[in-house]
């Protein structure tokens, strides 16, 4: 989340005119994430989050994204929905973007989390996955393998600047990363629609439980296993740079007590591991070099996943990452 499009107050009073939301009372950008422009608005029938779409997000693809939140939302998952304008669409234009209101989603993020948050995210996981099988919309995963070389690329020539403690260079490092992927890259494993970007800010917790998932411009339909990767990386590793294999545990325990996984998914979990760290590595390294100066976003270096896939290239079975 982010702030991109500065909205004026009589642009907002009009695009709330679609909506049976009430009176506006207040609203507020969102600094954190780098993907869409967020805000957080009140009006006398509640709070909303108010999201315009930026460049990384098609239009064409929002009933995916959106219809798939609706479609969770009303199979028990819990996760915020899009709130229906007056003539039934899920979202119009704002400020010249496509933008859709969503429910405000009681709960917050947290930055310590336990293990039994990582059970609990285990758990949900699953569902999620089993829970969109029903859903009909298809989207292909517009980050994977094949489309990291050209991530790199779009980068420039100067990354090594970016961390010059990498031996060899960054530049070097990540090539050759990605030389072993294309060639490693598992194939035929189960698969379906899943959130890909389950970092802890996009899960929210209340009294110790898990309240809601949030954030699905990711989601697309990809292998499960490397959802399970993400999370790894995501929530399994402390500030010290160790992986906290108790927290990985019970991330899987929770897992497979909804959706046993099958041999082949746990054998491909070291690849897909080091596949998840460089994608967010590219990304994150994509947005230093690029994020506007004179946007309300906190860009984020990449240090965290290169010093995530130096360990994952040291892990030769999946039973290291505590998993049963």
């Amino acid at each position: 989340m982010a702030v991109y499009t500065d909205v004026s107050d009589d642009a907002l009073e009009e695009f709330l005119r679609l909506y049976n939301v009430g009176q506006l009372l207040w609203c507020k950008g969102i600094a954190e994430g780098v993907e869409n422009t967020n805000y957080i608005l009140a009006t006398d029938k509640g709070q909303f989050i108010l999201t315009l779409y930026e460049a990384r997000v098609e239009e064409n693809e929002l009933p995916f994204f959106l219809g798939l939140m609706n479609h969770l939302a009303e199979n028990g998952l819990e996760t915020a929905r899009p709130i229906l304008q007056n003539d039934g669409l899920l979202f119009s234009r704002l400020c010249g973007k496509p933008a859709a209101l969503i429910e405000f989603l009681d709960g917050m993020a947290i930055k310590a989390p336990s293990p039994q948050n990582l059970f609990q995210l285990g758990v949900a996981s699953a569902q999620f996955h089993l829970k969109a099988e029903s859903f009909k919309i298809k989207r292909k995963n517009g980050l994977s393998l094949k489309d990291w070389q050209p991530l790199l690329k779009s980068c420039g020539d100067d990354i090594d600047k970016v961390a010059p403690e990498v031996d060899g260079g960054l530049q070097k490092f990540l090539s050759v990363e990605l030389d072993f992927l294309k060639k490693s890259w598992p194939k035929k494993l189960p698969n379906g629609v899943i959130h890909a970007d389950l970092f802890p800010d996009n899960v929210f917790f209340m009294h110790g439980e898990l309240s809601g998932i949030i954030d699905f411009y990711f989601a697309c339909n990809e292998v499960y296993a490397y959802e399970l990767a993400i999370v790894i990386n995501a929530w399994c590793f402390e500030k010290n740079g160790e992986l906290n294999l108790t927290k990985s545990r019970a991330f899987f325990r929770g897992y497979q007590s909804v959706r046993k996984l099958e041999q082949a998914e746990l054998d491909a979990i070291p690849t897909l591991c080091r596949g998840a760290a460089i994608r967010f590595l590219l990304t994150r390294l994509y947005d230093w070099i690029n994020v506007p100066e004179d946007a309300l976003v906190i860009p984020k270096k990449p240090d965290e996943y290169i010093r995530n896939l130096r360990f994952h290239q040291k892990i030769g079975d999946y039973k290291e990452y505590g998993i049963e």
